[in-house]
């Protein structure tokens, strides 16, 4: 295994600390609970929080900022934070308007931000939470009970974010991220394993001509083990899926979301956009955004996921609303 690191335990810890250090006009680390937090915090409006393992970068700590997080809680690669780690983030950015969680749909983190929300309430706060289940491969998994939150959640994020930026109560902010999930589909594809550096092998083995469709974040295994095929195939097959599963027709306005796993070079990713943009043209189902790049990694996997947003009016107006964090502007 080769990976810039020192010491695998300490990788979460390091990481976080040059973050803050490259942005210290938007974030702060907080050491001892692996909190990253805006720099100023508005309690006035409601919180924002998410969070989940690390090795998905920038996901989450790069959407802290305006318009999008309050806090992100970061547990070790892979593993979801401590319920403890997220009481405290919960403590350290939550005021009178309340705090929404806003969770990927795994075991460990729908678990720990559960007891999390519990134990603040006990404090008086009002917390709310929302689980996404974006992932389209599988409807259960080893890690999950129903689907998968993957890439889809960086758009929950955002559109949750507008609104509690606006002022919105908590009951409309978690109504308005509820809406996202419904319209928020996506589906993944590896061409390689990750490696994680506590373990240092791949995760899984894949051949020199085969791909897992419908990979996971975590490199869970998807829908089945292919054979390589060109970019235009893979995009034919992934938007079917996710045109399929959203009902879009010619009179639907969507935001397009290539995402690329880790290892991925943007080259490939661009080529990728260039045929999932004329097959939805084909179709003539207009994009009215599109978002290429490293928005949820899964460590140095090979590959991309493609996440497709179905825009209402209600909902366009809070994607359009600006943004400024690390890792998403607007």
């Amino acid at each position: 295994m080769k990976k810039i690191i020192n010491q695998t335990d300490d990788i979460v810890i390091q990481m976080g600390k040059g973050m803050a250090l490259a942005h210290p006009d938007k974030i702060e680390f907080e050491e001892k609970y692996k909190i990253f937090k805006r720099k100023t915090i508005n309690p006035k409006k409601v919180a924002l929080i998410s969070g989940g393992g690390s090795g998905h970068e920038p996901a989450h700590a790069g959407y802290v900022g305006t318009g999008m997080l309050d806090a992100a809680v970061a547990g070790d690669v892979f593993a979801s934070p401590s319920s403890v780690q997220v009481y405290h983030a919960i403590k350290q950015v939550t005021g009178e308007a309340g705090c929404l969680l806003i969770v990927k749909n795994y075991s460990g983190d729908c678990m720990n931000f559960d007891t999390a929300a519990e134990m603040a309430e006990e404090d008086d706060l009002k917390v709310l939470s929302v689980y996404v289940n974006d992932d389209v491969a599988v409807k259960d998994s080893l890690y999950t009970i129903g689907r998968r939150g993957v890439a889809g959640t960086v758009l929950v994020e955002k559109i949750a974010g507008a609104a509690a930026e606006r002022g919105d109560s908590l009951e409309n902010v978690q109504l308005l991220a509820q809406k996202t999930i419904e319209q928020v589909k996506s589906i993944g594809v590896a061409l390689t394993s990750c490696t994680v550096p506590a373990k240092g092998t791949p995760t899984f083995d894949l051949g020199s001509d085969e791909i897992e469709f419908g990979v996971g974040i975590h490199g869970e295994p998807g829908i089945e083990r292919r054979k390589s095929m060109t970019s235009h195939a893979l995009a034919v097959e992934m938007l079917d899926l996710l045109i399929g599963e959203l009902g879009l027709t010619d009179e639907d306005e969507i935001v397009v979301m290539v995402n690329g796993l880790g290892g991925t070079p943007l080259q490939e990713l661009y080529v990728f956009n260039h045929d999932v943009r004329a097959i939805l043209s084909s179709k003539n189902i207009h994009v009215y955004d599109t978002l290429v790049g490293n928005y949820m990694t899964a460590i140095d996997m090979a590959g991309l996921s493609l996440t497709v947003l179905k825009l209402t009016d209600e909902l366009k107006a809070l994607y359009d609303a600006p943004a400024d964090t690390i890792a998403y502007h607007k």
